[in-house]
């Protein structure tokens, strides 16, 4: 048996991304995958023991990692009393790669396009922004017992702010070709969305 290597799986993850842009998630198949390869189908599996497990890394690695580096922030910054500079450090690191890279706005297509006949919305879901949510909503909730937010449910908080983060930039995905938006925009966008969040949480 060969010996995995990372450069193989990552070689995998790029393949996969483009055959489901190209077919969509159910049409694509593990055979024309490992045809495109120049391999087996056994080899695939031995990476990935699913095309569900392979969507699930091909989402992570293109449209969901800028969540992981955002939430980041937040598990090593709680003890910071500036609130309102942790969140608009947050909403930057997550704009500045959901506005910015066409391969993670191609990947949130696809989901969009697929998820009406498919569980590719709800593996989409499971593979990062859930559990971002949850780390925003822990976040908010140590805030709201420090007092520096009013009391409320926490994860309702989570979303609502997400929600103002992208309210700018969600009709994007409906877009041929969307400008990339430059550092300045992105920064109102989120200062905008910051302000607007705090104004109505503090209370």
């Amino acid at each position: 048996m060969k010996v995995r290597t990372e450069a193989r799986r990552e070689a995998i993850i790029d393949a996969a991304a483009q055959l489901f842009q190209e077919t969509g998630y159910e049409r694509a198949s593990m055979n024309e995958l490992a045809r495109r390869l120049g391999g087996s189908k056994a080899t695939l599996y031995s990476y990935f023991p699913s095309k569900e497990a392979l969507l699930v890394a091909v989402v992570k690695a293109y449209a969901t990692g800028h969540l992981s580096d955002a939430v980041s922030d937040l598990t090593q910054t709680w003890a910071d009393a500036n609130l309102e500079t942790i969140l608009t450090r947050f909403g930057e690191r997550m704009l500045l790669v959901l506005t910015n890279d066409v391969s993670a706005l191609a990947v949130y297509r696809m989901v969009i396009a697929e998820s009406g006949h498919s569980e590719i919305g709800t593996l989409f879901y499971d593979a990062g922004p859930r559990e971002s949510v949850d780390i925003l909503a822990k976040f908010l909730g140590s805030a709201m017992a420090r007092g520096q937010l009013a009391q409320a449910d926490a994860h309702l908080r989570a979303l609502q702010f997400l929600a103002l983060v992208t309210a700018q930039t969600n009709t994007r995905v409906y877009q041929r070709n969307p400008a990339p938006l430059e550092i300045a925009e992105i920064r109102q966008m989120v200062s905008s969305a910051v302000d607007m969040f705090l104004r109505g949480a503090v209370r």
